[in-house]
């Protein structure tokens, strides 16, 4: 199959090229970038040399489309819904990796994201792109659209015991530790050496973006509204993120049958590990361990003394986060083993 990464600059777009280049089902026909067009790819993505000799191209949609056979687009938020409609209209398969079309309701970006949809009608038809949780929708889709990187790591902690039940649905509280490479390859001062380099920076303690996600896609789930508030703080590591999601028990429920809830609703999934261990230092998920896998690892505790059961989860927020899951949609889509081109293990240490 023939495909192209829109947006093939930034650090998503970078890992994006790096698992379909060794991908052995595809061939990258094009990237495309706006501000490096002309360039190699290595140039700006050393870790590609010798890889490739693709160089940056400047976007054409009509050139995109008859040229491949499926689009990845990770462009920033806001870009690809000026183009979809143009993109959609002639049949081919699309991953979208920005926030665009994550959320069903129109209205919701204008609260989370400030602007209005230019074309809500490709919303419904937009599928979310959790494979854990929309696998034969996504199958059938044309349109994927992928889940924010803390998005995708509440959701996939908290899916379970959603469905299951015995939870105050109205008093979900997340919070996030996030690696640097989650704001992008765009500089800041919040990104600069001096000013990120030791610390533990709450930079978004509520009205994070992707609550909306959170709540839509466990509101889904479990036929009930879900309320989310979630925190986000940047810390000292480049790659990775660690949720901690309390929730409040209505039941009383034991270790024994937390273990049943996820065993069950997990079954073979092959990038979903589940982490407890009784000794060593790596007992509960730990975004180090999942660096450059296609893993989210999902841990708990039980607090009996105040009905309380804390879910914690780790993923790569460059892979399971974002390239690693689109390329295991990709997989969904054309039928392939849905482990092809990611089966890596995390590095360690690191």
């Amino acid at each position: 199959m023939n495909v192209g990464v829109i947006g093939a600059s930034g650090y998503v777009g970078g890992e994006l090229l790096r698992l379909l280049i060794k991908h052995p089902r595809v061939d990258i026909n094009l990237a495309t970038s706006r501000r490096y067009a002309g360039e190699f790819v290595y140039r700006i993505h050393p870790n590609l040399r010798g890889w490739t000799k693709l160089k940056f191209m400047a976007f054409n949609p009509s050139k995109a489309t008859d040229a491949c056979d499926l689009l990845f687009i990770a462009t920033p938020h806001g870009v690809s819904s000026t183009f979809m409609p143009e993109i959609i209209e002639t049949g081919i398969r699309v991953i979208d990796l920005s926030a665009d079309f994550r959320l069903k309701d129109p209205k919701a970006y204008i609260k989370w994201y400030g602007w209005e949809h230019s074309c809500p009608e490709l919303l419904e038809k937009a599928v979310y792109g959790l494979p854990e949780l929309h696998r034969d929708e996504i199958r059938r889709g044309q349109l994927i659209a992928c889940p924010g990187c803390m998005a995708a790591a509440a959701i996939l902690a908290l899916a379970p015991i959603a469905k299951r039940g015995g939870i105050e649905k109205n008093r979900v509280i997340v919070d996030f530790k996030v690696g640097s490479s989650g704001g992008g390859a765009k500089p800041s001062l919040a990104s600069h050496h001096p000013e990120h380099f030791g610390v533990i920076r709450p930079y978004k303690p509520v009205g994070h973006r992707h609550t909306a996600e959170i709540e839509q896609e466990l509101s889904i789930l479990s036929g009930e509204k879900f309320s989310v508030a979630m925190s986000a703080h940047a810390v000292n590591i480049v790659r990775g993120i660690l949720a901690t999601c309390h929730l409040f028990l209505t039941e009383q429920i034991s270790v024994i049958d937390v273990w049943r809830i996820y065993r069950q609703f997990y079954g073979d999934e092959p990038f979903i590990r589940l982490v407890r261990e009784m000794k060593g230092i790596y007992r509960y998920p730990d975004p180090k361990v999942v660096v450059g896998s296609n893993y989210c690892d999902i841990g708990f505790e039980l607090d009996m003394d105040y009905s309380r059961l804390v879910l914690l989860s780790a993923l790569d927020n460059l892979m399971k986060g974002a390239a690693g899951t689109a390329v295991q949609d990709m997989n969904i889509i054309f039928g392939w083993d849905e482990k092809e081109g990611l089966w890596d293990l995390g590095l360690h240490p690191i």
